[in-house]
C-alpha cells in the first residue's frame, strides 16, 4: 500500500427500536463475546443505505427499512507504537419487519436481542466498540438526519470474490 494514502474503514449500524427496546446482536470478536448494533462493512458496488439494509438481514434475518441517519461517528483503534485502524461508521436508524426470515446469521453471530437502553447501559463493557451506546443516545436525544443528506453521485463496480472465498463474507472490525 502506498503509505501516501490512507483510508478509513468504512462502517454502518442499524439503531432499530420496539417498544422501548432495542435490537442489538451477540457476536464473537478477538476480544471474546460483545453486543453491537447490527454493523459491518461498506463494500463496492454499494450505497451506505444499502450496506446498512444487507448487514442487518445477514446479522438478524431482519429485512431493515431505515428511515433517518443518526450520526456520522469517527474512531480509532490501535495499540501504542502500531497505526491501528480508523472507522467512519454511518448509523441509520428504522424499522423491521415483524419477524425475522428464516435464514442462517452470519457465522461470528451467536444470537439477537432486544435490550433496553437501561439494559445496554448496565452490559457497556460487554459492548464492541463505545459507539454503540453513543448512537443510542443521540438516536434517544431525537437526532434525525434525512436520507438524502448523504448524497450518492456514482458507486464502483461490485466486488469480484476472489477464488474459495464466499461473495457475502467480509474480514475485520466492525465499527
Amino acid at each position: 500500500m502506498n503509505e501516501d494514502i490512507w483510508a478509513p474503514h468504512v462502517t454502518v449500524a442499524a439503531i432499530i427500536e420496539r417498544d422501548g427496546r432495542y435490537l442489538v446482536v451477540e457476536e464473537h470478536t478477538p476480544a471474546g463475546l460483545r453486543l453491537n448494533q447490527p454493523a459491518g462493512h461498506l463494500e463496492a458496488g454499494e450505497t451506505l443505505v444499502d450496506a446498512v439494509v444487507r448487514e442487518t438481514l445477514e446479522e438478524t434475518a431482519y429485512a431493515f427499512t431505515p428511515s433517518a441517519l443518526v450520526g456520522v461517528y469517527m474512531t480509532h483503534f490501535g495499540q501504542p507504537g502500531e497505526s491501528g485502524a480508523t472507522y467512519l461508521r454511518f448509523t441509520y436508524c428504522g424499522t423491521v419487519a415483524d419477524a425475522p426470515q428464516h435464514r442462517a446469521l452470519d457465522p461470528d453471530i451467536v444470537r439477537t436481542l432486544w435490550m433496553s437502553a437501561d439494559e445496554l447501559r448496565a452490559a457497556s463493557e460487554r459492548h464492541r466498540t463505545p459507539l454503540v451506546m453513543k448512537c443510542i443516545d443521540d438516536y434517544l436525544a431525537g437526532v434525525r438526519i434525512p436520507l438524502d443528506f448523504v448524497h450518492v453521485h456514482a458507486v464502483g463496480q461490485k466486488a469480484r470474490p476472489k477464488a474459495g472465498q464466499n461473495a457475502d463474507s467480509s474480514a475485520g472490525p466492525q465499527g
